[in-house]
């Protein structure tokens, strides 16, 4: 059942709770809302050591949105939850969720522990970077709401997926839940492009991050994707690094759980 609470902004944000123990709030990627999120099953794993928050990101599921977007007001969002859930939490992000949890401690959030699942950042030549071109055209489509473009533009070029399998997803079941959401494509963008344009983390980028911090990849992710994360790892100060044999991108929850809990406990 869902539960509501309101952003600095009023903006009003759905959320569940389950379980019990320490407070830990997941946090979703790009296209993902508790609707339709690998963190639902995450949750329940974590659920019987943990009171697990999951929540839908403005913009999505049953939470509102206001305009005009930015992210300091999803850094809101989660500061709104995390005092729901008693101030201090551990905190997990997956994907762009993962950027977005990355900005938040950054930006003062109290949170215990911090862990993160590839954030899809771009430091090197081994993938195309992105630039301003791609942002635009983006928030152009979902300014228009031509969602299926913003989706087949961001999951050829953002994600960077092979052409004949972005074509063959609009057969796919979930395709309607995608485009469902698109319109907050721009969300998530916002939050991951300055760190997509293929160059090194600036330096210092992150020195205000001092909590425990875990950053961890999967074993068959991208290598563009595994050399940002082992690079954030490293311009994390005190981070640790896991990766995840036979894992990718969307990592199994029975894979991911148990480093989790013992990172969190």
């Amino acid at each position: 059942m869902s539960n509501m609470i309101k952003s600095a902004d009023g903006t009003p944000i759905a959320y569940e709770r389950a379980g019990q123990g320490p407070a830990v709030i997941l946090v979703d990627g790009a296209l993902s809302f508790r609707g339709s999120s690998i963190n639902g099953d995450l949750a329940t794993a974590l659920a019987p050591d943990f009171t697990v928050y999951t929540y839908d990101r403005r913009g999505r599921g049953e939470s509102g949105d206001t305009t005009p977007y930015a992210p300091e007001r999803e850094i809101e969002d989660l500061a709104a939850l995390a005092e729901e859930a008693g101030g201090r939490v551990r905190l997990y992000g997956t994907s762009s969720g993962a950027a977005l949890a990355l900005a938040a401690v950054a930006n003062g959030l109290p949170v215990e522990r911090l862990a993160l699942y590839e954030p899809p950042f771009v430091v090197d030549s081994t993938r195309p970077a992105l630039g301003d071109d791609y942002v635009r055209r983006l928030g152009a489509l979902a300014a228009g709401d031509r969602r299926a473009e913003a989706v087949r533009l961001f999951m050829r070029e953002g994600v960077n997926l092979p052409a004949i399998v972005v074509a063959m997803m609009r057969f796919m079941p979930a395709w309607g839940r995608l485009k469902a959401v698109a319109h907050t494509l721009p969300y998530d963008t916002a939050l991951v492009a300055p760190y997509q344009r293929g160059e090194p983390y600036p330096e210092g980028e992150w020195a205000a991050v001092t909590v425990p911090a875990l950053v961890i990849d999967g074993g068959k992710s991208p290598q563009w994707m595994r050399n940002s994360v082992g690079a954030l790892a490293k311009a994390l100060p005190g981070a640790g690094y896991r990766t995840l044999d036979g894992q990718t991108h969307i990592v199994k929850p029975e894979a991911l759980a148990p480093v989790l809990k013992e990172f969190f406990a």
